[in-house]
């Protein structure tokens, strides 16, 4: 399991309205602007979370097309990333964001922290991306796509002789007690979606869905890496839950060395699908390299290299995948998804009834 899989699974106290500091870090042609003496309008600061990661190589190839440096400012997981934009809003903290998510571009988008642009020469498959508002549309560029599904311990379920389960309603049934871990809905960027997924599901129906998922012993722990590293079978932790809320994208980690097939899988029926966005932000001092750099992020050298650099999908589905990728990270048919506006309109009320269901 990779690093990045865990960032992904920073806490999410920016759903209470924490903030934490920001770290910078420069990239792109090895130099900040600002340290060539060429001057910030040749930096492009980008306000994004804790998961950035991107080749060097990639990025110089950015700079060398432009002349823009590219400055990272991490700030937390996607729910503190939107708050401290927010909150900043009247003086800017960067030029652009990316990683606000769909569980978060509502807001984003009305609270006025985002200014209109679209690429001109975007790949065909990223209006499937789009958001479905249009004034969201005209501010947000989706940029790459995850589906947060259960993961099963393939290797453990044929050692028990059990058949593995493959959707929700399984997860509540007596085989499968005591045997599934979950990041907490009010504590990890998954664990909202895994709520979000059980709420596109069951509609209004969802806290019964919950009751009884308690009832079976399900298990919560604050983030992804509890979850997954410790508390899982294949996780490497001597865990005792061969299932798992994680990646679509997490089987071609658990690959033996020497061997060609993962040990574990996902369950393509148990998925909620997250797009993350780009955009410029509004009063930004550098608006042209904002919009260069967008433009560059839905260029194929950037959507290739998303992959094996944040662990998720590319928005161009013409972009080559990883061979391990194409082979065993499939992605979700029919991903379960709840309208961004709806997920503004009921976040905080849907996560005070999942925390009242589950801390019964």
């Amino acid at each position: 399991m990779t690093p990045m899989h865990a960032l992904r699974a920073l806490t999410t106290a920016g759903l209470a309205l924490a903030l934490t500091s920001a770290t910078a870090c420069s990239v792109g042609g090895g130099t900040t602007a600002e340290s060539t003496g060429s001057g910030a309008g040749r930096t492009v600061v980008v306000a994004t979370h804790d998961s950035w990661a991107m080749s060097k190589d990639v990025l110089k190839q950015f700079t060398a097309k432009t002349g823009y440096t590219v400055k990272i400012e991490p700030n937390g997981d996607a729910g503190q990333l939107t708050n401290k934009l927010v909150l900043t809003k009247g003086s800017p903290i960067a030029d652009m964001t990316y990683g606000i998510d769909n569980t978060f571009a509502s807001r984003a988008v009305d609270e006025g922290i985002l200014a209109d642009y679209t690429p001109k020469d975007l790949p065909g498959s990223v209006a499937d991306y789009a958001l479905p508002d249009a004034r969201e549309a005209a501010r947000l560029t989706p940029v790459d796509f995850g589906d947060v599904c259960v993961n099963v311990d393939d290797t453990w379920f044929a050692k028990h002789h059990l058949t593995p389960p493959a959707s929700l309603d399984d997860l509540t049934r007596p085989a499968y007690k005591d045997l599934f871990v979950t990041p907490g809905a009010s504590s990890s960027s998954p664990g909202l979606a895994f709520l979000l997924a059980t709420v596109a599901r069951y509609g209004d129906a969802w806290p019964s869905y919950w009751t009884r998922l308690m009832g079976n012993g399900t298990k919560i722990t604050s983030g992804w890496s509890d979850a997954y590293e410790v508390d899982f079978t294949a996780g490497g932790g001597g865990g005792d839950r061969p299932i798992v809320l994680s990646y679509a994208s997490s089987p071609p980690f658990t690959i033996p060395k020497g061997a060609t097939k993962p040990t574990t899988s996902a369950l393509l029926d148990t998925c909620f699908r997250q797009v993350e966005y780009a955009g410029v932000l509004a009063g930004a001092k550098n608006p042209e390299g904002a919009r260069a750099f967008i433009d560059f992020m839905e260029q194929k050298s950037f959507q290739e290299a998303l992959p094996e650099n944040m662990y998720v999908f590319p928005v161009d589905r013409q972009a080559t995948l990883p061979a391990d990728w194409a082979r065993y990270a499939e992605v979700a048919p029919k991903p379960f998804t709840v309208a961004p506006a709806e997920v503004a309109k009921n976040r905080d009320t849907w996560l005070r009834e999942w925390s009242d269901v589950t801390t019964r």
